[in-house]
């Protein structure tokens, strides 16, 4: 389970009492982000009117921040993009959501800029066990497996943890395609793989 420990998770998890400083801190950083801006930690500070000793102490570092906010705008994609994906002759919504959302991820103006700047960062910062970003990812994607098995929407002989890693490893590997191989992202072949690994129940 991931421990909240910064000022920023404790009111994200609406366990810190008080001014929600570090949740306005998240939210200017989550704009700027959408905006397809670098998060830069000094002008955040600058503008909330902080300095950056403050800005840190809220939200730990620019690295957990960023898990943060990239986690808060995938979690928001994925838990309403399941009724959207029930399109018939697609395949299982699950395959069909999750292949939306790798399309969605390489489209969205933070994450290309994100990818293209910053990509080996990234690749470090949302794939390492570290940051506690993939935990959650798959933590997710497991409760879908486990709800769409449950309603009769997909039929799988791999059991759902074993499932749930692996199509997260599925998705960064698509995600992550240009600076893990060189070659451009691709999100039809995304989809091509996780409806061959999601066939409907």
């Amino acid at each position: 389970m991931h421990e909240a420990a910064t000022p920023l998770q404790r009111q994200l998890a609406g366990t810190a009492p008080g001014r929600p400083t570090a949740l306005a801190a998240f939210t200017l950083a989550r704009r700027s982000f959408q905006a397809g801006q670098r998060l830069d930690m000094q002008a955040l500070a600058t503008e909330l009117g902080v300095n950056r000793a403050t800005l840190y102490r809220w939200v730990g570092s620019r690295e957990l921040l960023l898990c943060e906010v990239i986690w808060s705008l995938t979690r928001r994609t994925l838990e309403r993009g399941l009724d959207r994906a029930d399109r018939p002759g697609a395949g299982s919504r699950l395959a069909v959501l999750l292949a939306d959302f790798v399309s969605d991820t390489l489209d969205h103006p933070g994450m290309r800029r994100f990818l293209s700047e910053e990509g080996e960062y990234a690749l470090r910062l949302l794939t390492l066990g570290s940051s506690g970003f993939q935990q959650r990812l798959i933590a997710l994607v497991h409760r879908l497996v486990v709800d769409e098995t449950a309603a009769g929407r997909l039929c799988s002989p791999v059991p759902a943890d074993d499932l749930a890693y692996t199509l997260v490893r599925v998705v960064e590997s698509y995600v992550y395609r240009k600076v893990i191989t060189g070659e451009e992202p691709d999100g039809e072949r995304a989809g091509r793989v996780l409806r061959a690994l999601l066939p409907a129940g």
